[in-house]
């Protein structure tokens, strides 16, 4: 009988919440928890943008080597952050219901124009492509560091605004005059979602997991990632995937765009809500309108660097 965990987190205010929040869930079965805090790549390197690592998982390799090294018991992250492959020997039981999957844009001017110039910050190229579609004329510079570390930034440079994970501004209580809810973006794949990892063989473990985990939010985000395996996305490409249930439907939207912005191709559609093989339909869907010439340019331009 499990009486204690170790939860392995990041050092973020945000990833120590989210770690907390599950702390939260574990106790209420009676469980005593202690949270590890554990330094990530992605974490000391605030500098490099996300998609000029060239390689996935700088948020979750440290916390995957704690567990495999049973330093912790499992790990809590943001589910957008976890590499599509899992590191062998890990999985993933638990899946918290989803926040929401939204981006912000958090803006200086009380009456923003966005028909001037303007500048914008983030370090996602989902988001700079998609916004640089929308708004071609203005110009993107890189934005890294944690919730906090970013809003600071944003204050002292000479930017109009920087775009923000509403999940994550709303888990900190962190809500500014002047922002606005970005409806026409199209999320990250898992985005708004928490997720925790552990050891693939601790069946104890697993079945403790899935019994606090949400089966609709689980589903559709397994959906979005399996769009994200089959695209061969991370966060160095420009690919954007959202599922959510409406009553019976699953309402699947997903993008994908060169790095130029230039060719962006949006779809839509309704599947069975059970559906197993709702991304993967959808990948033959943003194939068949135009995504697969994409795709051969985005591999020929990763090939070059």
């Amino acid at each position: 009988m499990i009486t204690k965990i170790k939860i392995g987190t990041r050092e973020s205010k945000l990833a120590v919440w989210q770690a907390n929040y599950a702390k939260t869930k574990l106790e209420s079965l009676g469980i005593d928890c202690e949270l590890v805090k554990i330094k990530s790549e992605g974490d000391v390197n605030q500098i490099t943008p996300l998609y000029d690592f060239g390689v996935s998982g700088i948020f979750t390799k440290s916390l995957d080597q704690a567990l495999l090294n049973n330093t912790i018991d499992i790990a809590v992250h943001s589910f957008k952050d976890v590499p599509i492959n899992l590191a062998s020997g890990l999985s993933i039981h638990c899946v918290f219901k989803r926040a929401s999957p939204k981006d912000v844009l958090i803006f200086k001017e009380k009456n923003i124009n966005f028909n001037k110039n303007l500048t914008i910050a983030t370090s996602s190229i989902r988001r700079e492509t998609q916004w640089k579609n929308k708004y071609p004329n203005h110009k993107i510079v890189s934005l890294r560091g944690n919730v906090g570390s970013r809003i600071k930034k944003l204050e002292k440079n000479n930017w109009d605004g920087a775009i923000f994970a509403k999940a994550g501004l709303d888990r900190l209580s962190i809500s500014p005059e002047n922002k606005l809810i970005l409806d026409w973006m199209i999320p990250s794949a898992a985005q708004g979602a928490i997720a925790i990892a552990s050891r693939a063989n601790e069946n104890e473990f697993n079945n403790l997991l899935k019994s606090i985990s949400c089966n609709s939010t689980f589903h559709c985000v397994s959906q979005e990632r399996q769009f994200l395996k089959l695209m061969n996305g991370g966060c160095s490409v420009p690919i954007s995937a959202f599922a959510k249930i409406e009553g019976d439907k699953l309402v699947f939207n997903a993008s994908i765009s060169t790095l130029d912005s230039k060719n962006m191709i949006r779809v839509e559609d309704r599947f069975d809500c059970n559906d197993l093989k709702a991304g993967e339909k959808m990948f033959k869907k943003i194939l068949k309108n135009g995504g697969k010439k994409i795709l051969q340019e985005l591999k020929k331009e990763n090939e070059k660097n």
